[in-house]
Formats: structure tokens, sequence, C-alpha cells
């Protein structure tokens, strides 16, 4: 705790010291009159009670005063506690980019749960999702609306799993020839957020795919991931199929790790849909550690203690100068 006026408590006090002074040096300077035979008086015992009662009196009026005047002091100059937080910021956007191939459905149906239990929590950021399989449809664009986002989570979902009344949901995903046309996929998944990065929301690309490309797509895999690095996008490649042996850079595996680690995302081979979940909020967690707020300074009044202190001296100073009236 620290006082943001300090110097008003030396200058009351010497302001208070001086002002007793001056009441004690004209009470000295009083003129007393005499009167003949008031040792008489003096000397009863119920007299110097009076007295040493008077005087206890006068001593916790003089004590509370001198409290009552620190106190309001100690206010006056203002306590405060100060403490630094670093606050976290929550405008992220977050694209999912779903590969609707057969293969898929299990693994796109397990990341559409997590996402729709992630945005019950979601307080800013903007969440958008587009599927591809030889071409692209947007579900719904980026958007902080989460009814909207929670309404259309549960369709994707059901979709996924084969659920009745959902046939027409992954209309526009294969208009053109092939299958698992990637490049085009992560080509049109980035075009989903708003213009050139501006610096102000963080931008996240949730990839999903099985990375058997069946056809010609017109982006390659590379080209895509530069449109998207180019844009300020972070990919995160899930990859349920990866089947890839070792290390060799040619390998199919191994080609999506490099394009995902190129914009400053990350590459996840799935085990099992089950899997999902944890890798999902675990580049959750790395998004939001990588978007904190500016450290700052907050200063809090501690005000409370001595207006509190004050106020019962001042209860207790009224007090005693009415029962030194009587």
């Amino acid at each position: 705790m620290e006082l943001m006026y300090w110097w008003i408590l030396p200058v009351g006090i010497l302001a208070g010291a001086a002002v007793a002074w001056w009441f004690l040096r004209r009470d000295k300077d009083c003129r007393h009159r005499a009167v003949a035979h008031t040792d008489r008086l003096t000397a009863l015992p119920e007299y110097r009670d009076a007295l040493r009662r008077h005087r206890r009196l006068l001593a916790v009026m003089a004590g509370s005063a001198a409290v009552l005047l620190l106190a309001a002091l100690a206010a006056a100059a203002r306590p405060v506690s100060a403490t630094v937080t670093t606050p976290a910021e929550h405008s992220r956007d977050i694209m999912l980019c779903l590969d609707t191939s057969a293969s898929m459905a299990s693994a796109d149906a397990a990341i559409v749960g997590v996402f729709q239990d992630l945005a019950r929590e979601f307080d800013g950021e903007r969440i958008g999702l587009m599927m591809f399989d030889s071409s692209a449809a947007q579900v719904f664009p980026l958007t902080d609306d989460y009814q909207l986002v929670a309404e259309q989570l549960a369709r994707a979902r059901n979709a996924f799993e084969g659920g009745p009344g959902d046939a027409a949901f992954f209309a526009g995903t294969g208009v053109a020839p092939g299958s698992s046309l990637i490049g085009d996929g992560l080509a049109s998944c980035s075009q989903g957020f708003p213009g050139p990065d501006d610096g102000s929301r963080t931008r996240s690309l949730v990839l999903a795919t099985d990375n058997f490309i069946s056809g010609n797509p017109i982006f390659t895999l590379a080209e895509a991931a530069a449109l998207a690095r180019d844009k300020g996008i972070r990919i995160h490649a899930l990859n349920p199929a990866d089947f890839d042996y070792g290390d060799k850079p040619g390998q199919e595996g191994a080609t999506l790790r490099a394009a995902a680690e190129s914009t400053g995302g990350g590459y996840y081979p799935v085990d099992s849909p089950a899997a999902v979940g944890s890798i999902v909020r675990e580049v959750q967690r790395t998004e939001a550690a990588a978007r904190q707020g500016a450290p700052q300074r907050v200063v809090t009044d501690q005000s409370a203690w001595p207006l509190g202190l004050a106020l019962l001296a001042g209860l207790v100073l009224v007090g005693l100068a009415w029962r030194v009236d009587r």
C-alpha cells in the first residue's frame, strides 16, 4: 500500500501541533481568579475521585481527537494499493475448415462438438465454419452471434453423425471433380477472414483433413499456406489419417505439417475421434496464451479503513464531550 499524496500527513500534523500549541498558550495566559480556603474542598476524597475521572475523560478526548486528525489526514493522503495485471484479450477470430470426405465424418463431428462447448465460454471471439471436398462452401461467416453459432454447430454435428433431415447440408462441397482438394479448401477458408491483417485480432484456422488428395487442385498446399501466412493466419492442422513412417520430408503428413508450421501454427495427428477434444483445447490454450494484453497498473483506493477509524474516533469524541458537559 502507498499514499498518493503523502505530503499531506506531515503538513497536517504540523498544522495540528501548531493549533494545539496556540490553545495551550492561550489557556496559560488566561487570568485566574483566586479563591480562598479551597484546600479543604480539594482534600475531599469525592473531589479527588471526580478530578481523576475528569482528567481521564480529557485524556481520552485528546487521544480521540488525535486519532480523528490522523485518520482524516490518512484518508486525505489517499491510501491506495497498486497491482500489475496482464489482461487476457478476447479479440480472436477462429475459422473451422473441415474436410467433408467420408473418412472425416467422425473427426469432424468431434471437432464441431468440442467447439459447441467452447462457444459457450466465448466473450468477444468470432467463429466461422467452412467445409470443403472438391469445392468449398461456407456454413456461416465469422460472427460473435453465439446463438447462431450454437444452432449451426448443432446442425453440423447432426449432419456429420449421419442424422436425418440434413441431407442438403453438404451442398456445394462437391461441385468440382475430385476429392479432398486441400489446397483449394484451405485457400477458400483463408478468404473467410476479412481483408488484410491489421493486428487488432488474432487469426486462427483449424484445418481438419485426412490429407488424401484426389484430383487436380488450383492451389497447392504450400501456396494455400503462403496465402494464409500473408493474411496473418495461423493454421492448426488435425490429421486423423497420419500414416507416415519416420520424418522424411516427402511424406504427405510431413507436407501438411510443414504448411501448418510455416504459418506459426501446429500439426496434430489424431489417433481417434476421442482425442480431438484434448487437441482442440490445447490449441485454444496456445492461442489464448499468444494473445495477452499489455500489462496494466491497477490502482485501488484503500480509504475505507481511515474513514471508518475517523468516524469511530469522532463518535467517541462527541460522546465524551457530552459526558464532560454534564
